[in-house]
């Protein structure tokens, strides 16, 4: 079913190879996961050029090599495999073209100061990636076994990873139902991939704030929905709300949820508002994971940097729009930014809101800087372990 069209044509052999690669090979002990150990490495006889690191655009260059799994409900978990990056070929039927069956994570591997290469929280993305496949009725895999064989992907290719600030190679797992049957129902064959993409900054302007707009008559995610998984579709439904913010000037959309306008997402990001509240206290608060919000692992980073600081307060829970422009016009809004894996820290500066821009304050004293003080010290810390400059045993994974 699979096969590779390598740099635009497709070569018989090269189909020949990768299907006998795939060819129904399981993985040994058990079919419930795959193992690290029947891992089997097929070699790019071409190696690609990219290009220089500082013509390096966000997600569009890719490395050598892909990781491979398959999966059917007959045998289980076929044997995981590396093989020469190429294109996939699916049944016109497959659900993940009909029916968006589809789930995926974003990581980055990046090469520190000390020359040192890094993968940042990577076991988290698994267990994410594993939850997402659950909720359709994919298989899982063991989280452990998976990032083993990820390593491997990641060290083969590991000289395409480039060194510099903002610049890494971004990693995309992906889950995808293959079967080639119409009708909404549980796939009965599975693949997942890996492919590796040597990057520049997710904003090519690199930390510099953003406008945002908010409308409360669309919303992202809605109680008892999706809003949690790290689903394909849940980014579909946002992209006209994103090309109207576009037109109107906006970066990105701030989704809300119900009367109060219940502060979502920023975008693709989760998001945080710094300000002093109505009880007097300095806070960094972030919408409750009530399921709608994606459980962000760099929102988590972010949630166990600051409350380490242990200078204010810091809060999961309930902020509205409506306190952000109160508070804003009363000089009680601090800094806000959005966080995630691709851009990892994006500050805040305006947002348009029932037709006004509530303004955000950034570096109060240093008008020309694009970010707040609290903003670029989380930033710092945050690119810091991810670097190496900052050490971080738990978080900082050398491969």
């Amino acid at each position: 079913m699979f096969a590779t069209r390598l740099y635009g044509r497709t070569s018989n052999r090269a189909l020949n190879s990768l299907s006998s690669i795939l060819r129904a090979t399981y993985s040994s002990g058990s079919s419930s996961t795959f193992f690290h150990k029947d891992l089997k490495i097929k070699k790019a006889e071409t190696i690609k050029t990219l290009p220089p690191k500082d013509q390096l655009v966000f997600g569009a260059n890719f490395s050598n090599h892909m990781l491979m799994v398959e999966w059917c409900a007959n045998n289980g978990w076929g044997s995981p495999q590396i093989v020469p990056f190429g294109n996939l070929s699916v049944h016109p039927a497959a659900s993940t073209l009909n029916y968006a069956m589809e789930c995926f994570e974003g990581m980055k591997a990046y090469k520190g100061v000390d020359g040192k290469y890094r993968l940042f929280r990577p076991i988290e993305n698994m267990k994410r990636l594993n939850n997402s496949a659950e909720f359709l009725g994919f298989p899982t895999f063991n989280p452990e076994e998976g990032l083993k064989c990820l390593e491997e992907l990641v060290r083969l290719d590991k000289g395409d990873i480039p060194d510099g600030e903002g610049l890494s190679m971004y990693i995309r797992p992906s889950m995808i139902g293959t079967e080639g049957v119409l009708g909404v129902r549980t796939p009965k064959k599975v693949l997942l991939y890996v492919i590796c993409s040597p990057s520049g900054p997710y904003f090519p302007t690199g930390l510099k704030a953003t406008r945002l707009l908010t409308d409360p008559e669309r919303v992202r995610a809605w109680p008892g929905g999706t809003g949690d998984k790290k689903l394909g579709s849940n980014y579909d439904g946002g992209m006209k709300a994103l090309r109207d913010a576009a037109e109107k000037g906006y970066q990105q959309v701030l989704w809300t949820f119900g009367p109060e306008h219940n502060l979502s997402e920023a975008g693709t990001m989760n998001v945080f508002v710094y300000w002093i509240n109505e009880a007097g206290e300095k806070e960094l608060i972030t919408p409750e994971l009530d399921g709608t919000i994606l459980p962000g692992i760099t929102r988590d980073s972010v949630l166990k940097v600051c409350r380490e600081y242990n200078e204010f307060k810091v809060t999961e829970g309930v902020i509205t729009m409506k306190q952000v422009a109160k508070a804003s016009k009363e000089g009680r809004l601090l800094e806000m930014f959005g966080c995630g894996t691709a851009c990892v820290i994006s500050p805040i500066k305006e947002i348009g809101y029932e037709g006004t821009d509530v303004k955000v304050p950034l570096d109060p004293k240093d008008p020309t800087v694009e970010f707040g003080p609290l903003t670029k010290r989380i930033y710092d810390h945050i690119l810091g372990i991810q670097n190496g400059t900052i050490a971080h045993q738990q978080w900082a994974v050398t491969v």
